[in-house]
């Protein structure tokens, strides 16, 4: 079993705390020690969150994202398929409710993938269903990630 540990520091007192529902900043400061610098983190902007801050919803896909990456890079290497350069545009889509709750629906991811031998495209290509499954962060959530990737050589 691997634990993993996150500080999350608020730092949005503006000098009476939470006395109102627009007194207080949304910033806050997620850390890991030994790691080298802190993520500086607010609200989305529709929630009274700081715009130029990360926010919790950007954070999840973009760990969809990485995660997807990492396992699809392993399985390239595994494999002898030469990735030489990959990004990756992911989106997702959060549906709000009436009683001020929410959940994600979905997130898709867009890599875009260039490796070095063109007779591999195809096998390329499939190992991003493979790397999907093999995504630890993938496989916890309760929403579809799905992937529309394109391999070139």
């Amino acid at each position: 079993m691997h634990h993993y540990h996150v500080t999350n520091v608020w730092t949005g007192n503006l000098g009476s705390g939470t006395s109102d529902y627009r007194s207080y900043s949304r910033n806050h400061d997620l850390s890991v020690e030994g790691k080298y610098a802190a993520i500086s983190t607010s609200a989305d902007k529709m929630f009274r969150g700081d715009n130029t801050r990360y926010n919790p919803e950007e954070l999840l896909v973009a760990a969809l994202s990485s995660c997807h990456m990492l396992s699809y890079l392993h399985l390239c290497a595994v494999a002898g398929i030469s990735v030489i350069e990959y990004r990756d545009e992911a989106e997702g889509s959060l549906d709000l409710h009436q009683d001020g709750s929410g959940n994600f629906t979905n997130v898709t991811l867009k890599p875009q993938v260039k490796i070095t031998d063109a007779a591999r495209i195809a096998e390329a290509t499939a190992l991003h269903h493979s790397a999907y499954e093999k995504c630890f962060i993938a496989r916890s959530v309760n929403f579809p990630v799905e992937h529309t990737p394109v391999v070139t050589a």
